[in-house]
């Protein structure tokens, strides 16, 4: 039976950057991906927003990872000649009870580490985008956006080049947990191999396949549930914004948003829809709430004008009654299980923090190796 020393479940943009962090290491590394190639699944549906880490609760995972991730991430991107542009976000108050709320949110983000919000008042924010409708508003230097495509591809590449195997079309199956875990993988040619280390990036799939790994505690799984985030595109023309524009946020979400991509075109999203099995059909119809929602920061938005873009699914551990929820990053110490890493709930800011989760993970394996 062929032996490796890790292997990571996922080849999602998570699953790469740990692979990668660990093949920079020197570990050997097997990432084992269902698809056909890397980023099919959460990692292709995304707003591709580099996040400043604004909301995350103070010391959650989310804060601390998303704040770290951002940095890295732009720093990989310069370096590494991946597609990004620092556009900037304002947080829009059109009201004077939003406004109100402004100060509490920027002493918020300045407990997590962000301490570039800037107050605006109405002139100035009109002065950065004209048409908005705005009382007052927060500006964020240091949210951007990403071709997440090409960060993930320079994360593969970087991971290859550095001893890192990818392979495709091999679904995880099962494994048999112990000092040296046995894994059965799919595909065309199925196959056994043994590993020191089993991580489990899957996104949508990692409780269920945490389900899979015969040895480890049941209860250490949590129950998977499905948010989906419907956006909707402009049917012609571009909105006249060149920063991200997010509403104050409202109890239980951020609101419907207008985020950018690289060529200017906008998005507005996401909605949230709880669903029971994975699917990604958007109904035309919740264009509805989408109309009022964004007429609040943007009153000249045309009837009849949107449609239809994308959605993605967000991998959530809590029930729609509590919705919020943190990373959940547990290994040996946690879960009591040499040998086992498991990623569930990696929902946003996962992209933005994918760089920070990587060497996270790659430094509880440095931790746990010699024990």
């Amino acid at each position: 039976m062929e032996e490796v020393e890790c292997v990571v479940v996922g080849a999602g943009v998570v699953g790469i950057a740990i692979a990668r962090s660990l093949a920079l290491a020197g570990r050997d590394v097997l990432v084992l991906e269902a698809e056909p190639s890397f980023g099919f699944g959460t990692s292709s549906r995304n707003s591709e927003v580099i996040h400043a880490g604004i909301y995350y609760p103070t010391n959650s995972l989310m804060a601390r990872l998303c704040v770290a991730g951002r940095d890295m991430l732009y720093d990989f991107c310069s370096e590494h000649h991946v597609e990004y542009k620092r556009c900037g976000k304002l947080v829009v108050a059109t009201s004077l009870e939003e406004a109100q709320r402004l100060p509490a949110i920027a002493k918020h983000a300045y407990s997590n580490g962000v301490s570039d919000l800037v107050v605006l008042h109405k002139h100035e924010a009109l002065e950065l985008e004209p048409n908005l409708n705005v009382v007052e508003a927060l500006h964020s230097p240091s949210t951007g956006i990403v071709d997440s495509h090409g960060f993930m591809l320079a994360m593969v590449g970087e991971a290859e080049a550095h001893g890192a195997l990818f392979a495709y079309r091999s679904p995880f199956l099962s494994a048999k947990i112990g000092d040296c875990s046995v894994v059965s993988i799919g595909g065309t040619e199925p196959i056994q191999i043994s590993c020191r280390w089993l991580i489990n990036a899957a996104g949508l799939t990692a409780p269920n396949i945490a389900g899979l790994m015969d040895g480890f505690p049941k209860g250490s799984i949590p129950t998977a549930y499905f948010a989906k985030g419907n956006y909707f595109s402009l049917v012609t023309g571009k909105a006249p914004f060149s920063r991200l524009i997010y509403p104050v946020p409202v109890a239980g979400g951020l609101g419907v948003h207008l985020t950018l991509d690289l060529n200017g075109q906008a998005r507005f999203g996401p909605d949230v829809e709880w669903i029971e099995t994975i699917s990604y059909d958007v109904n035309p119809t919740r264009s509805a709430v989408f109309y009022d929602a964004i007429r609040r920061y943007w009153p000249d938005l045309p009837d009849d004008s949107l449609q239809p873009a994308y959605s993605g699914v967000r991998p959530k551990i809590v029930p729609p009654a509590i919705a919020k929820q943190d990373f959940q990053i547990i290994g040996p110490q946690e879960h009591g299980v040499p040998g086992v890493i498991q990623l569930f709930g990696i929902e946003s800011p996962g992209l933005t923090s994918s760089l920070a989760i990587g060497r996270h993970v790659s430094e509880m394996v440095s931790q746990n190796h010699n024990k």
